[in-house]
């Protein structure tokens, strides 16, 4: 039962002296004591009564309520008979440790209290136990299969009181209460999506309990529908899906619940789990055509049969779009560090989630996306609306930004510093010749993002305009023979005569080969800066006034 509870029933004659907000904590017992240490005859959860016979002066108080509260009490009553009134040093202690206190009068006897909530929770508990067995027959009948997850959800919340709520493992909310409530907020949704990956990845044992804002949430995974919570890990690998599992979050400290009551919320997770298993088994004919598409790509298959596909899989994709949409490709590839698991289905149903809008609720949007997979790698088809004459010029589609601040965190807790997930996003095209090229674009993006530094990584096409982003892929013994056949006698000529032709070499070409902007900027006379060069001409058997020259040296720096 609740504090809140107590306070409504007139009979027990309870006056809160402090503690307002704290007033739906849970109550497990009672107990009547005048004991100054009573910490060892406590559990946590109890309503403690007293009738102050174990103050001496108002330093006992302090102590005494720090005492309680680590033994973790619900609530404390003290009786008015002994004192008159209730102290206000046992008031001021109480309030300072955040215990809810309570007034007793002096015409109440603590066995009247004791045996209401004796009463009380003793037939919750029973309640709880003789209930659980109609509860989940009601949630198998009427389950998934009779309006999804927020009919589970539902149930929850009208049968055990409990807010609960269905996340994607970006955050991404699936379903959730119908009640008037605020929202999960987009941040403790990727909060609560991230501490869940890590929780899963370092093999801690379900719920997993995180307090957040003054609120517990109970975690518990959502695996498929046919494996059993206990055994969900033994008989694979847990990176095979700990990317793409939902979870389900209950407004709730799952810590003290009763077996039965664990037992029937993952029997929701399983309902849930089959509900989710329905919608995969749906895309099989988006990933088909995906497939096709690619495949079709690939091999160079003539435009018009790529169109042909095209116009097949755009009614399915866009149902009811009058206009030949325009494509984006995205591509993913999730590696981990020791090679060991299979990550080509694994980025396939990553990106399948990940190109969903993430201010969107429900599972709607996903139905829109196409995503085959290859080796390790999966490529989305993302049909976009054709783009009208109004439109003022700005982009539209799927942004490489805008989707890695989505994701990043929750998936890099997921990754747990051992596995990288990056994506390439390509421009959008309007036509079937434009496919491969767009293909090829996104390629080429992910492994600009590849080469970047973390765990989460995007880039998009607008990133691939300079000819410096193709040396990330230069192979290390290329860059480090081409790097000191031009360098290194610069190098050694510098050691031996501090005569600084590299920070000379650098400043030209920054200055763009102008000799007085160069000089000014070295502060040097014009002479001085043309010995340098020709020293480094000579060294080099190069020659600074040509273009090819030049680009080799700016490449050999960037490249060091």
């Amino acid at each position: 039962m609740r504090l809140r509870a107590l306070l409504d029933t007139d009979a027990l004659g309870l006056k809160l002296l402090g503690g307002e907000d704290e007033l739906d904590r849970s109550v497990r017992g009672v107990m009547t004591t005048d004991l100054r240490d009573p910490s060892r005859y406590l559990s946590g959860g109890e309503l403690v009564l007293t009738g102050l016979a174990w103050r001496r002066d108002a330093d006992d108080s302090e102590p005494f309520v720090r005492l309680l509260v680590q033994a973790g009490v619900a609530a404390l009553a003290a009786g008015e008979a002994e004192l008159g009134s209730v102290p206000e040093d046992l008031v001021a202690a109480c309030v300072r440790h955040h215990l809810p206190l309570f007034a007793v009068n002096e015409s109440v006897a603590f066995a009247t209290i004791t045996e209401h909530v004796v009463r009380q929770v003793s037939g919750e508990r029973a309640g709880d136990l003789a209930a659980v067995v109609d509860r989940h027959r009601r949630m198998m009948t009427s389950g998934p299969a009779g309006g999804g997850p927020d009919v589970v959800l539902d149930l929850l919340g009208s049968d055990l009181d409990l807010r609960a709520w269905v996340l994607s493992p970006t955050g991404r909310p699936v379903a959730g209460p119908k009640d008037a409530a605020p929202a999960l907020s987009a941040e403790l949704c990727a909060k609560l999506a991230a501490d869940h990956l890590a929780a899963t990845r370092t093999g801690r044992r379900a719920p997993h309990r995180v307090p957040l804002g003054g609120t517990t949430y109970s975690l518990f995974p959502v695996r498929g529908g046919a494996r059993a919570p206990q055994a969900a890990g033994a008989a694979r690998d847990v990176r095979e899906t700990v990317l793409s599992d939902w979870l389900l979050v209950v407004e709730a400290d799952a810590g003290d619940w009763a077996e039965e009551r664990l037992d029937l919320l993952y029997g929701v997770t399983q309902l849930i789990a089959v509900e989710r298993d329905r919608r995969d088994a749906a895309r099989t004919v988006r990933r088909r055509l995906a497939q096709e598409v690619l495949e079709l790509v690939q091999t160079g298959a003539a435009p018009a049969e790529i169109a042909a596909r095209l116009r097949v899989a755009a009614p399915v994709l866009l149902p009811g779009l009058g206009a030949a949409p325009h494509w984006q490709v995205v591509v993913a590839r999730v590696e981990w560090e020791d090679g060991s698991a299979e990550t080509g289905p694994v980025a396939q149903t990553l990106l399948e989630e990940i190109l969903v809008d993430p201010l969107a609720t429900g599972p709607e949007q996903s139905d829109r996306i196409a995503v085959a997979h290859t080796g390790d790698e999966a490529v989305a088809l993302v049909p976009l609306p054709a783009v009208s004459s109004e439109h003022d010029g700005s982009e539209t589609g799927v942004l490489a930004d805008a989707l890695l601040n989505a994701v990043r965190e929750p998936l890099s807790a997921g990754l747990d510093g051992d596995g990288r997930v990056t994506l390439g996003v390509s421009a959008a095209v309007h036509s079937a010749e434009g496919l491969r090229g767009a293909l090829e674009e996104a390629r080429h993006a992910r492994r600009v993002a590849a080469a970047r530094p973390g765990r989460v990584c995007a880039a998009g096409h607008q990133e691939l305009a300079s000819h410096v982003l193709l040396l990330p892929f230069v192979p290390d013994d290329v860059r480090r023979a081409f790097t000191a056949r031009l360098l290194d006698p610069l190098r050694d000529y510098d050691r031996r005569h501090r005569a600084e032709l590299i920070p000379t070499l650098e400043a030209f070409l920054d200055s763009d080969g102008s000799w007085t902007r160069c000089a000014s900027r070295l502060h040097l006379h014009v002479n001085t800066l043309r010995y340098r060069v020709g020293r480094i001409e000579q060294l080099t058997g190069r020659d600074l006034s040509r273009l090819e020259d030049k680009l080799d040296f700016f490449l050999a720096l960037r490249m060091s």
